[in-house]
């Protein structure tokens, strides 16, 4: 599926968190010589805020989905009869 807001070279959300993980882990096997484990950090906190800004793009999306098109769950139950 096309990105059309993000940078041709900006990773999914998913691969973000995939290289981000294998980060962590080889950071924490503190097995990396300091110079590579800089490099892990710095490029740990690029897919971080990469990831966050990913995230608060599609809270926004929700957010204009939902504005003025959805009622509060709890209405729901009370007219469709469910208990609450």
């Amino acid at each position: 599926m096309p990105r059309s807001k993000t940078q041709p070279d900006t990773p999914s959300f998913e691969n973000a968190v995939a290289e981000l993980e294998a980060l962590v882990k080889s950071l924490e096997t503190g097995q990396l010589p300091l110079e590579e484990s800089l490099d892990a950090y710095r490029r740990g906190m690029e897919l971080f805020r990469c990831c966050q800004n990913q995230l608060k793009d599609a809270e926004e999306k929700v957010r204009v989905l939902d504005q003025g098109q959805l009622r509060p769950l709890e209405d729901g139950a009370k007219d469709s009869g469910e208990p609450t």
